[in-house]
């Protein structure tokens, strides 16, 4: 890959291996590219390697051998928000995540702003994070790593726990920063109906990425296997 080409990319992974101490190994040699700007999900059976993968981008897991590369700053949301919202309220929490930077009271406040704006969150600035619906707290994580101005956005099933009209509204949304504000997302998921929503997919199985491209076709090729499977 020239370094024309690498610049394009805001996530390129090489041969990625990893195994648990004792277990079977999870990702072998996996590769995979994502362009800058753009909106791809990543799908697979459960055990095909998908959270551990993007854990490993994030940085909460260490690569055995392969490379990687990301486009800094990155943000990380979890299936769970519950396990990264820490502040009493809204404000409080997007700020919390520009503590490191050394920013002025002004300039914080207005990364805040701009951040719960982008999410249709500004209402909410004071509110509890218990008063919120899940969707909600989704999206002030998202917000957070507005705030600190991430280039790249991986979302570990964020819809998961989630009703399906608050799933929907959480894709949609996800779509909508990649395109106005040029971010780059990588969004795991099961779910075939969240694909209408992306630019492109990756299909994991037992570690490797075995089919990449359109969401349509990556759609068919499930449905496929899930006919065959019932044969």
């Amino acid at each position: 890959m020239n370094e024309t080409a690498s610049e394009q990319l805001a996530i390129v992974v090489r041969n990625l291996c990893f195994r648990w101490p004792q277990g079977e190994p999870v990702l072998q040699s996996c590769s995979l590219e994502v362009p800058k700007g753009a909106f791809w999900m990543l799908l697979g059976t459960n055990g095909s390697g998908k959270s551990t993968l993007l854990r490993i981008l994030a940085g909460l897991h260490p690569p055995q051998s392969g490379t990687i590369q990301t486009s800094q700053p990155l943000g990380f949301v979890f299936q769970n928000p519950d396990h990264q919202l820490v502040m009493p309220t809204v404000g409080a929490d997007v700020a919390f995540g520009l503590v490191a930077e050394n920013l002025t009271p002004k300039q914080t406040h207005h990364r805040v702003e701009e951040a719960l704006s982008a999410v249709n969150l500004l209402a909410l600035q004071r509110r509890p994070i218990y008063a919120l619906s899940g969707g909600q707290k989704q999206r002030v994580a998202i917000a957070g790593a507005i705030a600190r101005h991430c280039e790249v956005l991986l979302l570990d099933e964020p819809t998961a726990l989630l009703d399906p009209d608050s799933q929907l509204d959480l894709v949609r949304q996800v779509q909508g920063l990649v395109k106005s504000r040029g971010l780059t997302a990588l969004w795991v998921t099961h779910r075939l109906e969240e694909l209408d929503y992306c630019d492109g997919a990756f299909l994991l199985q037992q570690g490797r990425v075995i089919a990449q491209g359109h969401p349509a076709a990556i759609q068919q090729r499930l449905c496929q296997e899930v006919e065959q499977e019932s044969l």
